[in-house]
């Protein structure tokens, strides 16, 4: 996607053709930061201080990581260390351990000279899957907003309601929440999105610059916002995005999320999940017993990072001075409120039959 007309995408490799350069997303929206990671720990600093966030993004980072890591040491030592130090930064997100697993069961059985090229060919499949993945997801998805649209008189606005930052940001490029959204939106269809804060990281900030770069109309909201809008009637879809989805099609994503998906519950407007396949995780059913929840700095909670009327940036703390903070990072939103979920092969009912229809290659069915 674009920045002030320059195509990027959220991480990529440099002309030396090893360096690995990212946007740190810790300074957007404020900021255009490129930072460059040149060793192991420079990739797994990036995943566990959120200079690169999102499931598919974090994946494909923790892929150049190991990338990395060959350039620096071949030998299988030091493989093992690498993927030990990166699949232990981010434990929620599943598709940093799918990239992991991916790259070190080929490396692991690789000519040791060929360690580091081959390390480089998967992280850049790895990249290349998810764009063409996302882009997909965006098709999909584009056909339910136009099913949408055909409902309304021509003059009116689809009413999009998001949580968390879905969008290129969270991917390598186009995103999954937010992809058919832009497809909307560059196909003609008048669609608005109501734009989550999202607490306490504020991610929405994050959304509401990628739609104002893409000339998407939007309107920041409060979290606490959303059960109102749809309350009268201000919200025709909930789209989100997630970290990973269970067998049984649970979803974990930004802490929020199911609040948001019983409101849509209750006011009869449809709730979407857009996923990339390696979100998935069919080792795992219950996803409010068995996913693990990240719990992060209660700085995150109690300090609110942003920019002075004088063009400082800075942090500044909003709760009283000792208070203890409780920073649940994701939380589960259960199948039987989701009304479908959005992925490369199509859109499916949030069930266990629903991803064996999809996806029979990966749940083991025949």
């Amino acid at each position: 996607m674009k920045i002030s007309g320059t195509h990027y995408r959220s991480v990529w490799l440099a002309d030396d053709g090893y360096t690995v350069e990212i946007l740190d997303q810790t300074k957007l929206p404020f900021e255009v930061q490129i930072i460059q990671l040149r060793t192991l720990q420079d990739a797994a600093t990036a995943i566990k201080e959120m200079w690169v966030r999102g499931a598919p993004l974090i994946g494909a980072v923790a892929a150049y990581g190991m990338a990395l890591a060959m350039h620096q040491e071949n030998s299988d030592e030091n493989l093992r260390q690498a993927y030990a130090i990166l699949v232990k930064t981010r434990p929620t997100a599943i598709n940093l351990k799918w990239a992991l697993d991916r790259t070190y069961q080929v490396l692991e059985n690789s000519e040791h000279s060929q360690r580091e090229a081959t390390a480089y060919r998967i992280a850049n499949e790895i990249a290349d899957e998810d764009v063409e993945l996302c882009r997909k997801i965006g098709e999909h998805g584009l056909q339910m907003i136009q099913c949408i649209a055909a409902t309304k008189p021509s003059d009116e606005t689809v009413n999009i309601l998001t949580h968390c930052n879905a969008g290129w940001l969270a991917t390598v490029d186009w995103g999954t929440a937010l992809a058919p959204i832009y497809m909307a939106h560059d196909a003609g269809i008048k669609v608005h999105v109501w734009v989550d804060e999202t607490r306490p990281r504020n991610q929405g900030g994050l959304t509401a610059f990628e739609l104002g770069s893409h000339g998407v109309s939007h309107t920041l909201i409060a979290d606490n916002a959303g059960g109102h809008l749809m309350q009268h009637g201000k919200v025709d879809l909930c789209l989100v995005g997630t970290d990973r989805t269970t067998a049984r099609g649970d979803v974990c994503n930004k802490i929020g999320t199911y609040l948001k998906a019983l409101a849509a519950k209750a006011n009869q407007v449809p709730f979407y999940v857009a996923l990339p396949s390696p979100t998935l995780d069919f080792t795992v059913w219950d996803g409010v017993k068995e996913i693990p929840i990240e719990q992060r700095s209660g700085k995150e909670q109690s300090h609110t990072y942003g920019i002075t009327p004088e063009g400082i940036r800075s942090w500044v703390n909003t709760v009283p001075p000792g208070t203890s903070c409780g920073n649940y990072a994701f939380d589960v939103t259960p199948a039987e409120l989701i009304t479908g979920l959005i992925t490369e092969r199509g859109i499916c009912d949030a069930s266990a039959e629903g991803l064996q229809t999809l996806f029979p290659d990966l749940c083991g069915q025949p």
